[in-house]
């Protein structure tokens, strides 16, 4: 049986799938990956500034214009869009096959093809909070502001609900995912390394029957993995549709 025909299978016997996606499933939408030969980490007019160093929240903290002018360049693509591997999975909750997607993307793409339980490891670019009165603000308010953006109510500076270098995550959000990982019996894990922690370490509390592995790239958990497919993920759903 091809690679393609077992995960069909495993698709098919499989009541309780638990997707675990990483920049890699966002990729074709237009996202770039971090880690990538043309993503962030290659980003040239910042070349004297590690990325890591510029999303932390110690630069945020120290140097918040130069932090929102990166963020605004490299971590915001208000054009994009979910592709066709985002409604894929979507469907599959659907029909009551998928029951939860845990996400180390801040896109909102999963949510946007009409995914409902969805655990978002890192936060969101579309959730934007003020520090002081914790007022909400969409993505398009901070698009639209010069420099900083400040609080309309109380002028306050805004951070984006996303979880930066040097934050832990949310702890009702980990522990969510940890627990519906626990009760899958089938992890589909698409387009991540599986480097970053302490999300990558999730990985470790699945029980169930098959784990499977689809990324370009080879993983440190290949071996652990019932099934292992190295291809671009649209190449993979394409290839399930058929």
């Amino acid at each position: 049986m091809d690679k393609i025909n077992k995960l069909k299978a495993i698709i098919a016997e499989s009541s309780k799938i638990v997707l675990f996606t990483g920049a890699g499933i966002s990729v074709p939408s237009g996202i770039p990956d971090f880690r990538s030969s043309s993503g962030l980490y290659s980003s040239g007019e910042f070349k004297n500034l590690d990325p890591e160093v510029i999303i932390s929240k110690t630069f945020f903290d120290k140097n918040p214009k130069l932090f929102y002018e990166y963020y605004k360049k490299h971590l915001i693509y208000p054009k994009a869009k979910a592709n066709v591997a985002h409604y894929y999975f979507s469907d599959l909750e659907k029909v009551g096959k998928l029951k939860a997607t845990i996400t180390q993307n801040i896109d909102n793409f999963h949510q946007e093809s009409g995914s409902k339980n969805v655990f978002e490891l890192h936060g969101s670019v579309h959730r934007n909070y003020c520090m002081k009165c914790k007022k909400f603000y969409d993505l398009d308010y901070i698009i639209n502001q010069k420099d900083i953006p400040y609080c309309k109510e109380c002028g306050g500076m805004i951070k984006p609900d996303v979880v930066l270098y040097e934050e832990t995550l949310n702890d009702e959000t980990l522990f969510n995912a940890i627990d519906a990982i626990k009760d899958s019996d089938c992890l589909i894990v698409v387009g991540t390394s599986l480097v970053v922690y302490p999300a990558a370490g999730l990985i470790r509390y699945f029980r169930g029957k098959n784990l499977v592995l689809i990324n370009k790239q080879k993983t440190s958990y290949d071996m652990d993995a019932d099934l292992v497919i190295n291809d671009d993920i649209i190449e993979v759903i394409k290839k399930l549709q058929i």
